[in-house]
């Protein structure tokens, strides 16, 4: 099971994770160093406090030895209280120093072995255990404070770093939707990228990358409208002298190949006038089944029209009869029969059952002057390139498909009408 599915939102947020890590860092760093300085202070603290009471016992060694009692020195042989461990040391002819308590305080046994007895000191260890416990209070909250200071912190710098990415994202974003003005402007040094700032670095080769595709697809409009336009006067004035031509087989086959250039040129200038942003379409509100039976019905194809929910849709009509006049063409020129359309509320799908659409179209959509693959017959390949432009003219969205079975599915989701709701 892969768990990152089920992660929220916000765990996978950049921002969120660079704070966790730095927070998590911080934590783990105070975490060492307030063991090692708890060890640190305990140990001096302990050792002083251990040290005393040795000094301590010394002293009361020598009172015992010699039957003198300062009273500066609180002892006592074989006291009670005195910790077993401590007291089987002393057994054993050995000196030695414990925590333990006193008359339930806790005090800092030393004892040492007198005349085959224990002979006892004791220094009060309260205050050193309060000592310590603030250390270590001090110490969880110094590191608390800067646990909260850094997360802050690398939020801070989080956030800068993910709104510049999330910038030059939704940059990204339009320029795959088509916008190719779009820039991220992230050029604060007059154009020249820090190479030390990758987000910057990032955001300049986008910005390049984009001001790169647009001047190709600007030079390849510009070739597209001029090349159409070129060809449109002699073709004119061709087709005309072909008129002229004796009857016969010769000047059919001429004349279909005049008419298959002046088609080509005629999707030439309309593709150059759908780059150039001037097309503007009359939109009307028409039921579509009716529309699309009518459409189908003017291509004089073989086409089973099938109407399974209608609707009110607001289009163009013209310019959906040469959506559909297109995608039915490509169907029998490049697919096999049949070819059905069908009508689902808003939406009009076209298949066929040859080879299906390559994946390269689906991915990318179609490009001009290229079918995609030999399986689907020969061609200029402009067909479905005005279908994608005419559609983007209407409103509406174009998606291209396997079919199900075999075979190529074209699905055309047209604008419902706004003076009727929906279809239950």
């Amino acid at each position: 099971m892969n768990l990152y599915r089920y992660r929220p939102g916000w765990a996978s947020s950049l921002r969120w994770t660079i704070a966790a890590t730095t927070t998590a860092v911080c934590c783990a760093v105070a975490i060492v160093l307030g063991t090692l300085v708890h060890n640190v202070v305990a140990q001096q603290t302990v050792g002083q406090l251990r040290a005393d009471a040795r000094k301590a016992l010394d002293e009361a060694s020598v009172q015992y030895t010699y039957g003198t009692s300062s009273g500066a020195v609180a002892v006592e042989v074989d006291p009670r209280e005195l910790p077993d461990r401590l007291r089987a040391l002393v057994r054993g002819g050995e000196s030695g120093s414990m925590v333990g308590s006193r008359a339930g305080k806790p005090v800092m046994w030393a004892a040492a072995p007198a005349d085959g007895r224990a002979l006892a000191v004791w220094v009060p260890y309260g205050s050193t255990r309060s000592h310590l416990r603030d250390t270590d209070t001090a110490i969880i909250g110094s590191s608390l404070l800067a646990a909260g200071l850094v997360a802050l912190a690398g939020l801070f710098l989080a956030v800068r770093i993910s709104r510049r990415l999330a910038a030059t994202a939704e940059v990204a974003r339009r320029i795959t939707d088509g916008d190719l003005d779009a820039r991220v402007g992230m050029l604060p040094d007059g154009g020249r990228g820090d190479s030390r700032d990758e987000v910057l670095a990032v955001a300049t080769a986008l910005d390049s990358m984009a001001g790169s595709l647009q001047a190709r697809l600007e030079g390849e409009k510009r070739f597209t409208a001029d090349v159409a336009h070129e060809l449109r006067t002699p073709l004119t004035g061709v087709l005309a002298a072909a008129g002229l031509l004796p009857e016969g087989r010769p000047k059919e086959m001429i004349n279909d190949r005049l008419r298959a250039l002046h088609k080509l040129t005629e999707d030439l200038l309309e593709i150059s006038r759908l780059d150039a942003g001037v097309e503007t379409p009359e939109l009307a509100e028409h039921d579509l089944g009716p529309m699309t039976e009518r459409a189908v019905r003017a291509t004089g194809l073989d086409v089973e029209v099938r109407i399974l929910r209608d609707a009110r849709v607001e289009t163009d009509r013209r310019r959906f009869d040469r959506v559909l006049a297109n995608l039915v063409g490509n169907a029998h020129r490049h697919g096999a029969p049949p070819v059905t359309v069908t009508v689902n509320g808003p939406s009009v799908e076209v298949r066929d059952h040859g080879p299906g659409y390559p994946d390269g179209l689906i991915e990318q959509g179609p490009q001009r002057f290229r079918t995609g693959d030999p399986g689907r017959g020969r061609g200029q390949g402009l067909g479905l390139t005005i279908v994608v432009g005419q559609a983007e003219v209407l409103g509406a969205k174009v998606e291209f498909s396997h079919a199900k079975g075999g075979g190529a599915r074209t699905v055309v989701r047209l604008p419902r009408a706004t003076s009727h709701p929906p279809d239950a």
